[in-house]
């Protein structure tokens, strides 16, 4: 896929980091973000821009940054303090590959990154700064508490507990679905759309695709092998945390992806033709094995 090619291009150059502090430091960064990975946010972001007309230049900058936040998160997330994960997309997680002080550092320095990549790099006049503006906050907003860190939190606090339907996609409607919507919504503010029907179609496509890709997610650690997602296969489990699968069963679970799926194809209505490669990427959320 085409912005699949250019965002390594745009990764690889943002991390070139020629003062990076330590050189260790940079290597830990590169490690976790060039190694590989689905890069399914920043396709929402250059799939959702595209549908409105912004070229891929705009979009280069808000797809880097959010795909370093996503990337962010995982390093914090197999932390010991957190999931303690030994494997993250095939390979050794970044705190076994180098030390747990070290991940800790990339994660945080990838968090400064992406929020210095939003910001760009020239002095802007209107609308370009009012634009950066608007995705700044947007990114900020899906990533705080209430995005994915409160979402983490919730999913910290639920590890043995039981939730219902309603508790268990308010969690993940934070921790995973709130920057998959932002991914969208990034796409919008960078062709300069924040209101109206078109708006309101990304906003409800990226909460459905959001909500199914967790979903997809707790039927392959159930389904999947440790080969083929990347991560320990069965660790929610193992963990006792609450997910689709236990309180849907497997079938349950692949009804609901399905579900979430086909309101996803409904909310790009609006859209028109435009939406085409948008409905791709919502059949590729559900139908992944990885």
């Amino acid at each position: 896929m085409e912005y699949r090619a250019r965002i390594e291009g745009v990764l690889e150059r943002a991390l070139a980091l020629p003062d990076p502090g330590s050189p260790r430091l940079r290597e830990a960064m590169r490690y976790s973000v060039l190694g590989g990975g689905k890069r399914l946010r920043p396709l929402l972001v250059y799939t959702a821009g595209a549908a409105l007309g912004a070229s891929a230049e705009v979009l280069d900058d808000p797809a880097a940054a959010v795909e370093l936040i996503h990337v962010y998160s995982l390093v914090h997330d197999d932390l010991p303090a957190m999931d303690d994960d030994d494997l993250r997309r095939g390979r050794p997680t970044c705190h076994r590959a180098f030390d747990e002080a070290t991940a800790i550092l990339a994660g945080d320095a990838l968090q400064a990154l992406a929020f210095e990549v939003l910001a760009g790099t020239g002095a802007y006049a209107e609308p370009e700064l009012r634009r950066r503006l608007v995705m700044t906050r947007l990114l900020a907003r899906g990533i705080g508490t209430l995005g994915m860190a409160g979402g983490q939190a919730i999913d910290l606090e639920a590890v043995g507990r039981e939730l219902d339907l309603t508790q268990l996609q308010e969690m993940h409607r934070r921790k995973t679905g709130a920057l998959i919507e932002t991914s969208v919504l990034l796409g919008a503010a960078a062709a300069d759309v924040h209101d109206g029907p078109r708006y309101e179609a990304l906003r409800h496509y990226g909460d459905a695709i959001g909500i199914a890709f967790q979903i997809q997610d707790d039927i392959l650690d159930v389904t999947g092998t440790t080969a083929d997602i990347g991560k320990i296969a069965g660790a929610d489990a193992a963990r006792d945390k609450p997910t689709y699968t236990s309180l849907l069963g497997l079938d349950g679970a692949k009804r609901a992806a399905t579900e979430q799926r086909a309101r996803a194809l409904d909310a790009l209505a609006p859209l028109g033709s435009a939406g085409a490669e948008l409905a791709k990427l919502a059949d590729f959320v559900i139908g992944r094995a990885s």
